[in-house]
């Protein structure tokens, strides 16, 4: 009696975990195709409406779901072994963008990024002081560099997935 509760209990888990997982992926996951235009769109848009300047990038490097034949193999250059640590079950980007302009718009670009409907995750951030040439400036005891409009140079590290290609077959 006490087994065959535990394995409804449990198959009642494995239930709740599925239909989880596919409301994620029906709500938060474009299909690969839209969903890459769409990831294009957005970053310029961003950079565009917070009036920065793109200094680097964006760039887009596809990641392969594990298991895949695309997947990282140990002889792979550096930039693939670095991108192997954001691979998932599902396909998707990874992409590096650096940014310039008053650190206000910089952190507003940031909010619109992580509030954005576009499923991306920062999984990193580079933010450094520059100067209207561009060269680095070195902070003051209290953290600032003396100028009124302070330029700072934001550099991202991202990451965005999409439907894998058996789900968009089912629908």
């Amino acid at each position: 009696q006490s087994n065959l509760q535990q394995n409804t209990t449990v198959r009642q888990q494995v239930d709740r975990i599925t239909a989880s997982m596919s409301d994620f992926e029906r709500n938060w996951l474009a299909n690969p195709s839209s969903g890459r235009m769409s990831l294009y769109a957005t970053l310029n848009n961003l950079i565009k409406s917070n009036g920065l300047r793109n200094t680097a990038g964006p760039t887009y490097t596809p990641l392969d779901p594990i298991g895949s034949k695309g997947q990282v193999q140990p002889t792979t250059s550096a930039e693939k072994q670095t991108n192997a640590k954001w691979q998932t079950i599902y396909p998707g980007i990874a992409v590096s963008i650096t940014v310039e302009g008053p650190y206000q718009r910089v952190r507003h670009f940031v909010r619109e990024i992580e509030s954005s409907r576009q499923f991306l995750i920062i999984n990193g951030v580079e933010l450094e002081s520059v100067t209207q040439s561009g060269v680095a400036t070195e902070p003051t005891a209290g953290g600032a560099t003396g100028g009124r409009a302070t330029l700072v140079s934001l550099r991202l590290e991202m990451a965005t997935y999409f439907h894998r290609p058996e789900v968009i077959n089912a629908q």
